[in-house]
């Protein structure tokens, strides 16, 4: 196994990786899915599939719930991993109902999310959440 010098290696840090693929992931869902859908509401009214025959209106609404407010409580930190849960389910709703035709190759970027979803979900969001540096702040100024 090669050894490194010691000026590139970097030590572990698991509360840095978590906040890495917390943060990226969350960004990846709502920069792709979740504003486009956002932004175009009556486009996306037209377009979205309905697969479970609850009308366009309420299946955007979850999906844009799911897209949209779950990643962003994601990227602060906030019930982390119970935001993870709507997620995985437009995900596995989009791969095993709406698109089941597709192959891995086509479905891979949902694949993905939804492994790094599942992965936050049962690790947690780490440390680096935005109620403890809000914590250490009121720390500090109280001190």
């Amino acid at each position: 196994m090669p050894s490194f010098p010691p000026s590139l290696a970097l030590p572990a840090s698991p509360p840095w990786g978590l906040l890495l693929l917390r943060v990226g992931a969350a960004l990846l869902l709502l920069l792709v899915h979740g504003l486009p859908k956002a932004l175009d509401w009556s486009g996306e009214l037209q377009r979205i599939e309905d697969p479970f025959g609850l009308g366009a209106a309420l299946t955007l609404s979850l999906a844009l719930f799911a897209e949209v407010l779950c990643p962003l409580l994601l990227i602060l930190g906030i019930w982390a991993r119970l935001a993870c849960l709507p997620v995985m389910a437009v995900l596995l709703v989009s791969l095993a109902v709406v698109h089941p035709e597709w192959s891995l190759e086509q479905g891979q970027f949902a694949w993905l999310l939804l492994v790094l979803y599942a992965g936050l979900a049962l690790s947690g969001p780490g440390p680096l959440v935005v109620t403890r540096l809000l914590q250490r702040s009121a720390v500090h100024q109280a001190s």
